[in-house]
């Protein structure tokens, strides 16, 4: 078996994740933070797909972009702020992104 990297390891300048945070928690960041070209959703803006519970409304024909999305240490580092603007606000912050157009 190949030795694949950790996607849940933070990077060194991050404390280390949760060993118990490993997989997708449903918080709805992905759906907002990142521009997602395929469906015109800007950055920082929610997806207008994604419905209550930060759940997909179109799952079973989402485009490309979001079946290629694979959870990683940022899900761990979001995913427990208590709302999705706050969850969208460090995701930005994390990657260095700005949404009001400035970086």
């Amino acid at each position: 078996m190949p030795n694949l990297p950790d996607l849940f390891g933070a990077p060194p300048e991050y404390p280390p994740r949760s060993i118990w945070q490993r997989a997708c928690s449903g918080c709805g960041a992905c759906c907002a933070a990142p521009d997602i070209a395929a469906l015109g959703k800007p950055l920082g803006v929610a997806c207008t797909h994604l419905g209550a519970g930060c759940r997909c409304q179109i799952y079973t024909e989402r485009p490309q972009v979001c079946r290629s999305y694979q959870p990683d240490w940022v899900c761990g580092e979001v995913s427990a702020l208590p709302t999705l603007a706050a969850r969208v606000e460090r995701f930005l912050e994390i990657y260095g992104l700005d949404s009001s157009g400035e970086s």
